[in-house]
């Protein structure tokens, strides 16, 4: 079986969850000998990593590289597409050109395949962020046209309209990836356009994967989706060697830790409100906010007005062994999301010893046992939770033994055998 994937990030660079989720399920799914995976991304920074690079096929200057990459602990490789574009993740439009205006001047190129299936792009590639997706559209149905595949799979709302040319020049079936809505990222107030192009890659999908039934319900009830088409495959972790996890944390006091996109969705205004009052009872704790977003200033002004500053900071954004390197020395992680189709991060702090409280809307939660659960806006019980958990010495230990063995359950592995039974069901119904 051959799967044409569309995404927009593949570490070392990703912005968050998605890239996480991406790479992870793509792993796991290079454990079937049987399942062949092409990957297709826009390229952001130019500065990706070409250790495994084997082969390299260009069109004149246009930046479009395929390559092999190899998963060394499974012994697979997988056809990987980088197409140059400035997509940023986890963006709304308006931001995007508020980022973008003064650093992209329009340029016009051409769109087509060559005599060696090279691509060359036209049309218009300014600062709107709907132009962008259409770009990719576009390069999405000249690869389409290129490849052999059975099956294409698209990673969230800027790679649906990818995933719809791919399935227009081909005629192949589409399996959309829905990570995270509009709903999620805005509270609600959703932006039209969004919402039109998540409705049409919803609408346009043969079958629809949803990361938690979270999200699952949002998709039936706020896009008007048949239940029967949509199915649940839960995130997961990529495995860690089992060692000693001590670090020196060079404070004695507990350390708690939010690390996430400081943004509405996240909830790090109830993580500062929870981290006063614990501070209110107990001088034996640091809280750090890891992470940025546009909520940045806002937090470090609260945190000024409420005279905490002492004792909480703000690490920026962590990228790559710095996360794990947190999570450390780190003795509580705490997750207040507002809206959280999944979240992987409280997963990851579990394989780091580290207990985890969660808010209820978040679509770990689903599959979580060991870990403490609380409306994201009740802010006594998340202070409750965090003074209990470095108060008394029973209950770290406790999360920590049985938090370690169910999230080393938690496989990509497993979930790739469950994308991989959505993809034998789906060309099951189109070839009835």
């Amino acid at each position: 079986m051959k799967v044409l994937m569309f995404g927009w990030e593949f570490p070392p660079h990703i912005s968050g969850g998605l890239g996480t989720a991406s790479y992870g399920l793509t792993k796991g799914l290079a454990n079937f000998s049987d399942v062949d995976v092409t990957f297709v991304v826009p390229k952001a920074y130019g500065d990706e990593d070409t250790t495994k690079v084997d082969k390299i096929i260009g069109a004149g200057d246009i930046a479009i590289a395929h390559r092999n990459i190899t998963f060394e602990d499974v012994q697979k490789k997988i056809d990987f597409y980088e197409v140059q574009s400035n997509l940023i993740p986890y963006v709304g439009e308006e931001e995007f050109y508020k980022i973008t205006q003064k650093k992209i001047k329009a340029q016009s190129k051409l769109v087509e395949t060559n005599e060696e299936g090279c691509l060359e792009f036209t049309g218009k590639y300014g600062a709107d962020l709907i132009q962008e997706i259409y770009r990719y559209s576009l390069v999405a149905r000249a690869i389409a046209q290129d490849n052999d595949f059975d099956i294409i799979h698209a990673h969230d709302w800027l790679a649906y309209p990818a995933g719809i040319e791919a399935k227009k020049a081909s005629g192949k079936p589409l399996v959309i990836h829905v990570h995270a809505t509009d709903f999620d990222r805005s509270g609600g107030s959703v932006n039209p356009k969004v919402y039109a192009i998540e409705r049409e890659g919803m609408e346009a999908a043969d079958r629809i994967i949803t990361v938690s039934n979270l999200t699952r319900n949002i998709v039936i009830e706020k896009y008007g989706i048949d239940p029967n088409k949509v199915e649940t495959v839960y995130n997961a972790v990529e495995p860690i060697e089992k060692k000693d996890l001590s670090i020196k944390k060079g404070v004695d006091e507990k350390i708690v830790t939010f690390l996430g996109r400081i943004t509405m969705q996240k909830g790090p205004e109830y993580f500062i409100e929870a981290a006063y009052k614990v501070l209110e009872h107990t001088d034996n704790v640091r809280f750090v906010m890891a992470g940025n977003g546009d909520l940045m200033n806002k937090m470090v002004t609260r945190a000024a007005q409420l005279g905490i500053t002492d004792k909480f900071h703000f690490t920026g954004f962590l990228k790559g062994a710095e996360v794990f390197d947190m999570l450390r020395i780190s003795d509580v992680y705490v997750m207040p999301s507002v809206s959280e189709p999944f979240g992987i991060s409280p997963l990851e702090a579990m394989q780091a010893d580290v207990p985890v409280i969660i808010s209820k809307q978040s679509g770990v939660a689903e599959v979580l046992k060991h870990a403490i659960k609380v409306d994201f806006w009740d802010v006594n019980a998340l202070a409750d939770a965090i003074h209990g958990i470095i108060s008394y010495p029973s209950l770290p230990s406790m999360f920590k033994k049985y938090g370690r063995l169910e999230v080393d359950g938690l496989e990509w592995k497993k979930s790739a055998e469950h994308v991989k039974k959505v993809y034998e069901y789906t060309l099951k119904l189109a070839n009835a």
